[in-house]
């Protein structure tokens, strides 16, 4: 018996691809959250999402709490089984009447996970509408083998680090994915996504949270590290995260910055633009 999603969510997300939406936090939490961005991201010189990618919960012990939050693990365990480690955590924001966008993109292209049956959470700080640039997908894409070809545009107002772009994708199929504050959406690495700029009032603040079973493993470098959040790493594949012992935790922001270079360093290579 499922313990957090229906039967029809379940059969909706190997349909689609992706399923949306599945309540997390409550509005206060989620403003809490929102608050704690805010003040991080006034701290810094420029974007949160800049520097924390691939491992954004690494120094934050809030962050760490939320990638453990129940409602969340009890969703991904429903689709992915008993056994879990979360392997990355990335900020995607976009501020108010903000140009940029996302281009038609499949993550697997980029992830260097084999196989490529990653999973990821997409937790709402603020409303995630269509005028604020919410996800859309093209329904089923997941389905089969296939990685498609990948253009790289190295758009400036793409928010992808290569401006990775699907091409003649049937934009007439997507459909929208609106999270109110405190809700996520679960996609398939294989799904195509992508997000239009944000024509709101209001920033769109999300949180994306990387899946996998300990089978999976990371092709492009040594190395690897995950949080295994339920079950038993039945593999070994993954070494154990870095526990933040306080916000900034110098230690955990040396790992994140090392795991970040690790990934754009396995975009750059000849193999990862052939994959």
């Amino acid at each position: 018996m499922p313990k957090a999603l229906t039967e029809a969510q379940i059969e909706a997300y190997h349909r689609d691809g992706a399923i949306w939406p599945i309540p997390m936090l409550s509005a206060a939490e989620a403003a809490e959250c929102q608050r704690r961005f805010d003040e991080l991201e006034a701290s810094l010189d420029g974007e949160v999402q800049g520097r924390y990618r691939i491992k954004a919960h690494l120094p934050f012990p809030w962050l760490t709490d939320l990638i453990h939050h129940p409602a969340l693990l009890d969703a991904m365990e429903d689709l992915m089984g008993p056994n879990i480690v979360i392997w990355g955590s990335s900020f995607f924001t976009k501020p108010a009447h903000d140009p940029r966008f996302v281009s038609w993109h499949q993550d697997s292209t980029y992830y260097g996970l084999e196989p490529p049956e990653s999973v990821t959470a997409w937790l709402a700080f603020s409303p995630s509408t269509g005028d604020a640039g919410c996800l859309q997908i093209i329904p089923g894409s997941h389905k089969g083998e296939a990685i498609l070809p990948h253009l790289e545009t190295d758009d400036p107002n793409n928010i992808l680090s290569r401006g990775q772009t699907i091409e003649n994708i049937d934009e007439s199929v997507a459909v929208e994915m609106p999270l109110e504050p405190g809700q996520f959406s679960i996609h398939h690495n294989k799904t195509i996504h992508g997000s239009l700029p944000n024509k709101s009032d209001t920033p769109r603040i999300g949180f994306a949270i990387h899946f996998a079973t300990p089978e999976i493993r990371q092709t492009q470098f040594e190395g690897a590290t995950a949080s295994l959040v339920r079950g038993e790493d039945t593999h070994g594949h993954w070494l154990p995260d870095s526990v933040a012992k306080h916000d900034m935790d110098p230690d955990c922001l040396e790992e994140l910055d090392v795991c970040w270079q690790r990934y754009r360093n396995a975009m750059k290579s000849p193999a990862a633009k052939a994959d």
